[in-house]
């Protein structure tokens, strides 16, 4: 997949990926149905997921799926954005390069999508109900985004089990953020979240807190602790985080990822893992 979907191109490949499953495994087929081909486009089966993952009963799946709905008729963009989430994960993970299995699969990806209802919910004045998805995310999907916070297109939440993404934080597109990472404020400066660059990398276990901001295709370390800002292609590990490199970012992908969609954010990742510039360590 090098340029990115068009929505309905998109849908169009889930379903045939669908149709080819049932053939391989008929066993299969009664699931696929009800959660693939029963559905008009994606913008159903995607609010389909969504109810049945955070609901606990039938009526609460229905719901919770008539919420998404709803927000994805008022605000297409919520669609592009899945669209593209969902293409991100069949170019950054190894394991995947069909769309059909995250989009049934895989729990941060729902995650991300139920925020992004939630986020609409929250500036629609409907703030109770937001906040109430974002307590089911953290219950069913042990992922808990704050619906203030402001996230890209995409971003690929990997493995996804404890991310906590707090209050304002602003995350941009093409990042990568694996399990247990932690962004969000000081109590000291309540007025401060973390700013998150364009194609950053956050390593398990990583925590940035504060008003802190990491910079375009930065890497962070698993485990580290970010409290001071870090430059723009930098790589900082460690408690607390220290820098080991401070490369060059090229102008192009510092100013976008042009028509190359999802893939973009790979391409430069692997131009300067090929080309790296001189360490600077601190």
């Amino acid at each position: 997949m090098i340029e990115s979907l068009s929505v309905d191109q998109l849908w169009h490949s889930i379903r045939q990926e669908a149709e080819s499953a049932i053939t391989r495994d008929p066993v299969f087929g009664a699931a696929l149905a009800s959660s693939i081909l029963d559905h008009p486009d994606f913008a159903h089966a995607l609010a389909h997921q969504i109810g049945a993952r955070l609901g606990k009963t039938a009526e609460d799946r229905a719901r919770f799926a008539q919420f998404a709905r709803e927000a994805f008729t008022a605000s297409p963009d919520l669609v592009d954005a899945a669209s593209l989430d969902l293409q991100s994960i069949a170019v950054h993970d190894p394991a995947k390069t069909t769309l059909l299995p995250p989009l049934l699969n895989f729990k941060g990806y729902i995650a991300l999508q139920a925020f992004r209802v939630s986020d609409w919910l929250w500036r629609e004045g409907r703030r109770d109900l937001a906040l109430l998805l974002q307590s089911l995310s953290s219950d069913q999907l042990q992922v808990s985004i704050h619906p203030t916070a402001s996230i890209g297109t995409s971003v690929f939440l990997d493995h996804a089990t404890g991310i906590i993404i707090g209050a304002f934080v602003v995350i941009g597109d093409g990042v990568t953020i694996l399990q247990n990472v932690t962004i969000g404020r000081k109590h000291s400066e309540p007025d401060r979240a973390p700013k998150i660059g364009r194609g950053v990398y956050l390593g398990g276990g990583s925590t940035m807190i504060g008003g802190v901001s990491i910079g375009d295709f930065a890497k962070i370390g698993a485990g580290a602790l970010v409290e001071q800002d870090v430059p723009a292609g930098c790589t900082a590990v460690g408690v607390p985080a220290r820098l080991t490199n401070y490369p060059e970012v090229s102008p192009e992908f510092v100013a976008g990822v042009g028509s190359d969609g999802p893939a973009g954010w790979v391409k430069e990742r692997k131009r300067r893992a090929h080309h790296p510039p001189p360490s600077a360590l601190t």
